[in-house]
């Protein structure tokens, strides 16, 4: 299976709409409190993607995994009021507004120029364990200009997320416990980093 991966706006406005239903499906336990209708709900945010900061990868042309990537003070979505409640209703609309703006659009700590935060990655159920999520993170470790990489606020139930991660080379630096996690089904939020050595970069 070969695995090509493309940056968002190179794919074109075309795929925003594929990119986005990668995407709600893959995070629709965290979009509960918005809906369940997961095209409801990509109807609400396709307009939001900055595909510039998204990575796909494609098999056969689809989608099959994505990834952001951002450094400094970049932000991945530009939401718009209107688009969200026409989808998602007033309060339920009023809600993702407010979640999105806080929580998605603040940069993390420590963020600045080459250093490359990769987030919100993701592979369709039927691409799993094929090597997908693998090809998309060699491909962002590859892009020139970082000097080191993070991975932010992963589950610590999410095995086979942190089993990828370390075998390329991420070690853990940070652990967050979480008001209501459990509730959530897991434990801790988990961060890891990269630091290329000077004959890898």
């Amino acid at each position: 299976m070969t695995v090509v991966v493309k940056r968002g706006d190179e794919l074109g406005e075309e795929y925003r709409r594929r990119i986005t239903e990668v995407y709600v499906r893959s995070f629709a336990d965290d979009f509960v409190a918005f809906s369940r209708d997961t095209g409801r709900l990509a109807g609400a945010f396709e307009h939001m993607l900055l595909l510039d900061r998204f990575y796909i990868a494609l098999v056969e042309g689809e989608p099959a995994g994505m990834a952001s990537l951002t450094e400094a003070d970049q932000v991945l979505f530009a939401p718009q009021w209107r688009q969200i409640r026409r989808h998602l209703g007033l309060a339920r609309g009023l809600l993702g507004y407010v979640v999105i703006r806080s929580w998605f659009m603040r940069p993390s700590e420590g963020a600045r120029p080459g250093l490359a935060e990769i987030g919100f990655v993701a592979t369709e159920p039927s691409y799993q364990g094929r090597g997908v999520g693998t090809a998309l993170l060699r491909h962002l470790l590859a892009l020139p200009g970082y000097s080191e990489y993070v991975l932010e606020d992963i589950k610590d139930t999410n095995a086979p997320a942190l089993g990828l991660y370390a075998k390329l080379g991420f070690t853990v630096y940070k652990r967050r416990k979480v008001r209501f996690a459990r509730r959530a089904g897991f434990t801790e939020l988990v961060s890891m980093k990269l630091v290329p050595s000077p004959e890898d970069v």
